[in-house]
Formats: C-alpha cells, sequence, structure tokens
C-alpha cells in the first residue's frame, strides 16, 4: 500500500507540534525576539513559519511561561521574549518527560 502523502503530512505535524513547544522553551532560557528565536531553532534544524512561532509565543506569554518586553534595538521596536519563573520550572518537567518518552521510543523503535 502506498503511503498517503496527506496523512502523512498531517501526522508529522501532529509530531511536531509538541516538540516545538519545548525547542521554543528550552531556545527562550536566553532572551531572544522572533526573527532571532526562528534562526536559532532552524539552525537545530526546526524551520518554523511566522505563522506557527508568533501564535505560539502569545499562547506561552497568556500562560504565564513567557515573559515578553518591548525594546528599541537598531532603531526598531522589537519584542523580547524570555523564561518566566513558571517557563523555567515547566521547562525542566517538560524536558524530564520528553528524555522519558524518547528513551522508550528509541528501545520501541
Amino acid at each position: 500500500m502506498a503511503l498517503d502523502p496527506e496523512q502523512f503530512d498531517s501526522m508529522r505535524l501532529e509530531l511536531r507540534r509538541g516538540s516545538l513547544v519545548l525547542a521554543v522553551l528550552a531556545r527562550l532560557r536566553e532572551e531572544r525576539y522572533g526573527y532571532t528565536l526562528r534562526q536559532a531553532l532552524a539552525a537545530d534544524g526546526l524551520e518554523m513559519e511566522e505563522s506557527t512561532l508568533y501564535p505560539l509565543l502569545r499562547r506561552l506569554e497568556s500562560q504565564g511561561l513567557l515573559i515578553s518586553e518591548w525594546r528599541e534595538e537598531e532603531k526598531r521596536r522589537k519584542r523580547f521574549y524570555r523564561l518566566s519563573p513558571g517557563g523555567v520550572a515547566m521547562l525542566a518537567e517538560l524536558t524530564a518527560e520528553w528524555r522519558g518518552i524518547n528513551a522508550s521510543l528509541e528501545k520501541i523503535l
């Protein structure tokens, strides 16, 4: 049976969704604005569209996991993001959970 490309794309996106949250939280241990965050993730092999990243940043901030601040840099206003104390705690818990899931999947696969 041939692989259904639409089904694969749907499942691939589902698989990536949770890992992107963890990646964004991990990259925001260091303060960044959206563009540099996208660059850092892309350099690590996780390309992310702006239409995915910015809603995710807003959601994480509304959940109390991020703090943002508008600042002027290079004559432009930029919104900088960093982990809140709750975000630091959440990152630690999600990292432990990810490592456990990953170890189990490695055994299975």
